[in-house]
């Protein structure tokens, strides 16, 4: 996980992860007929690891589930800030590095992405009446994941906070237009 995350997919040899890792050849291709199926196991414990390591963590400062969003954005500047904006999102790492050739990657990274956006649903929808009730919840979940994304993205490409902080700003003024809208039609 550490390798890909800091070098991506194809910057790492196998000679270098069995070196990492201690590890004899045989008996990593015993586990791993390939490279290719080892990041499918890095990505397994990803999600395995998405809600003790990620989600639970960032929801705990805040009782409001829009504000838990909104947490979860504040983790990930976080991390943003601990890396001098060098490393992002591995998920969203690998996305952008792996090609069309590798199918299972991409629907194993799909599905995480799709899991991130579960996660934020269901703030979503726990906070109920406070959103109008003809928003589109999925969609506004792929936007928070798609805003945190490409702030990530941004952040690192201009080794600043400024594209991060200001992607979360814009997307902070329309959860307050969705409340506020929310707040005129229950009156």
């Amino acid at each position: 996980m550490e390798l890909f995350h800091a070098k991506g997919y194809n910057g790492v040899g196998v000679a270098e992860i069995l070196k990492t890792a201690d590890a004899r050849s045989g008996s990593f291709y015993h586990y791993f007929p390939t490279k290719e199926d080892l990041l499918i196991a890095v990505l397994a414990k990803y999600d395995e690891l998405l809600w003790p390591v990620v989600f639970e963590p960032a929801f705990a400062p805040a009782r409001d589930p829009i504000e838990r969003v909104f947490s979860l954005m504040a983790w990930y500047r976080n991390v943003l800030v601990k890396t001098d904006c060098r490393q992002g999102c591995p998920i969203g790492n690998l996305a952008l590095e792996i090609g069309d050739v590798q199918p299972r990657v991409r629907e194993r990274l799909a599905e995480l992405f799709d899991a991130w956006s579960a996660g934020v649903h269901q703030c979503l929808d726990e906070a109920g009446g406070q959103l109008p009730a003809d928003v589109d919840r999925t969609a506004l979940a792929d936007f928070v994941l798609i805003v945190m994304e490409g702030g990530l993205m941004l952040a690192r490409a201009q080794s600043s906070l400024a594209p991060f902080d200001a992607a979360v700003g814009v997307l902070r003024d329309y959860f307050d237009r969705l409340l506020a809208n929310a707040a005129e039609e229950s009156n």
